[in-house]
């Protein structure tokens, strides 16, 4: 059995890690082909990679431009401790303003440090200028180092 094989989570594994973190590196397209690569807060709704933004941020004009993107969500600090999970897909953007509250609602209730009393007045004022997203995968690629042991 290859190494690969071994480190691969199930797709239990894989749904787990992804409902059990909060933030997400996003890698979008800049206009010259680069790469723009962010962390940001997350959500999992319907099983997808939900998260929102600023319209006018670098990300949204890189997605509005080309929607493919990369998302990587990993943890662990010693070699054995290793554990991530890339989602490569495209985005699908959540166009309603109840879209963008939803995804708003579930990220800002479970900020470290947000008074759940506060999270509807935020939401409420952060929503005007952002834009929502959902990460529908085309390919996710999970390791786990811990099943090397």
């Amino acid at each position: 059995m290859k190494q690969r094989d071994r480190v691969t989570m199930t797709p239990s594994e894989t749904a787990a890690m992804l409902a059990s973190h909060r933030k997400v590196q996003l890698g979008t397209l800049n206009p010259d082909g680069s790469i723009h690569l962010v962390t940001m807060y997350y959500a999992m709704l319907g099983g997808e990679i939900a998260f929102w933004t600023y319209r006018a941020s670098q990300k949204a004009l890189n997605l509005a431009r080309d929607p493919r993107i990369t998302c990587l969500v990993e943890d662990g600090e010693a070699y054995f401790d290793l554990r991530g999970v890339q989602v490569t897909g495209s985005v699908r953007v959540a166009s309603s303003a109840e879209g963008v509250l939803e995804i708003g609602r579930l990220i800002a209730g479970s900020m470290p440090g947000m008074p759940a009393e506060g999270v509807e007045e935020y939401v409420q004022g952060a929503a005007r200028k952002r834009v929502g997203y959902l990460v529908q995968p085309t390919r996710i690629v999970s390791w786990d180092h811990s099943k090397l042991l």
